[in-house]
């Protein structure tokens, strides 16, 4: 089957392109521009092709020129780029136009839509990054105390209600106090205002939203996220077991274990 990677920031795109050809399919990579932030010359049997995130008619084109069966979608775009300066096509001009509101799961439903009008499927992420998951228990030397424990159940909570409105899916949590909440801004940004809200000591929790659709916006954390946690004095990254992608679980345990963060799946 031939499948197309629409690449984002990250290095998903680059697992998910790596994975999809391991199961013998024909991968193309459309990497979007002001987003993808990793190359994939050193992925040996891809296409590769570049789009501004605004060109969704050429995105369109690209996939009828290669002719694509599939299309899986991997790492972030940063909605802030719909009120930046670029400029958009007609065809994303039609379709934002036609919508009901902005938020990321409207957005997403229009863009798969019209690419399965065209004739293609959507690949939830899970095809290709399941091995991503988390199972429940804690990773790292150093466990949560009681009041941490009580943080993420509270942040638990709170992440689900956030997810539902189709906000965000990070919150981070003092005390059972709400420091911050995920929106526009993204994960590391909430973190960081959350983090220093805090002073010390803060309790992150990411989830997936309870209507949680598979193709896209999958949550995910990494080592930058516990560099950003630890940069800004945070203890304990909880995230949802068997719905969050951790990247390269290893090197996180190793960064968490040397900076005495807590890295639990619940």
């Amino acid at each position: 089957m031939k499948v197309a990677v629409v690449a984002g920031y990250g290095v998903l795109p680059k697992l998910a392109a790596e994975n999809l050809l391991k199961k013998g399919h024909s991968v193309l990579v459309v990497a979007l521009d002001e987003a993808v932030s990793i190359g994939f010359s050193d992925v040996q049997g891809i296409d590769l092709e570049k789009i501004s995130v605004t060109q969704i008619g050429k995105l369109l084109k690209l996939l009828k020129k290669y002719n694509i069966e599939s299309v899986l979608f991997a790492g972030k775009v940063n909605k802030t780029l719909i009120y930046s300066n670029l400029k958009f096509d007609l065809l994303a001009v039609k379709i934002l136009a036609g919508l009901r509101n902005r938020k990321d799961d409207t957005v997403m439903d229009a863009i798969c839509k019209l690419i399965t009008e065209n004739g293609m499927q959507i690949m939830d992420q899970t095809y290709a990054l399941d091995s991503l998951y988390l199972e429940k228990g804690i990773y790292t030397k150093k466990r949560p105390t009681k009041e941490q424990e009580e943080d993420i159940a509270f942040g638990y909570d709170t992440a689900k209600e956030l997810g539902r409105l189709d906000i965000g899916q990070t919150v981070v949590i003092k005390n059972k106090a709400v420091m911050a909440l995920e929106a526009i801004e993204g994960t590391d940004l909430a973190i960081e205002r959350g983090c220093k809200l805090a002073k010390e000591g803060a309790v992150v929790v990411k989830c997936a939203k309870p209507s949680q659709d598979l193709r896209f916006d999958i949550p995910t954390v990494g080592v930058d996220t516990l560099k950003i946690l630890s940069d800004n004095k945070g203890v304990v990254l909880a995230v949802e077991a068997g719905t969050t992608f951790v990247v390269d679980i290893d090197k996180c345990i190793r960064f968490a274990d040397e900076n005495n963060i807590v890295i639990v799946a619940i």
